[in-house]
């Protein structure tokens, strides 16, 4: 039995912030995007992994008001768990991250104690994307 990742899911609150930030500034490619409900699902691959689908949308879309109401609070507080990236160059790739309009610089390129060169930003709905250095 072989098993493999082929899906993540990424809340946002500004689906067009979102795709500026993942298409526009990381270089992810849009597979396809899906409207239903007044929502949006856009999915994103890499160049380099074009298996793993990355699918951005919002935390009311296909909920409960109720559910869609406490995922908004805890993106808002930014209480998501990392999404990591990794970058044959992460000293270009920090530049033009840390220059987007909505990104939060949380860590500089820098190279941690377990040995990995990494920097930390937050995405323009807040969440927290380590980039490593491939």
């Amino acid at each position: 039995m072989t098993i493999s990742i082929s899906t993540v899911h990424i809340l946002v609150d500004n689906p067009e912030a979102a795709l500026a930030f993942y298409r526009d500034t990381l270089g992810l490619k849009v597979f396809n995007e899906v409207a239903n409900g007044g929502f949006r699902w856009v999915v994103l691959t890499t160049e380099s992994q074009p298996e793993i689908q990355i699918v951005l949308s919002q935390p009311h879309a296909g909920r409960s008001q109720e559910d869609g109401d406490a995922l908004a609070a805890l993106l808002a507080k930014g209480e998501f768990r990392t999404v990591q990236f990794r970058s044959d160059d992460l000293d270009a790739t920090f530049e033009k991250v840390a220059a987007a309009p909505g990104v939060e610089v949380l860590q500089e390129p820098a190279t941690q104690p377990w040995g990995a060169r990494d920097a930390a930003v937050r995405d323009p709905a807040g969440n927290m994307v380590r980039i490593e250095q491939a």
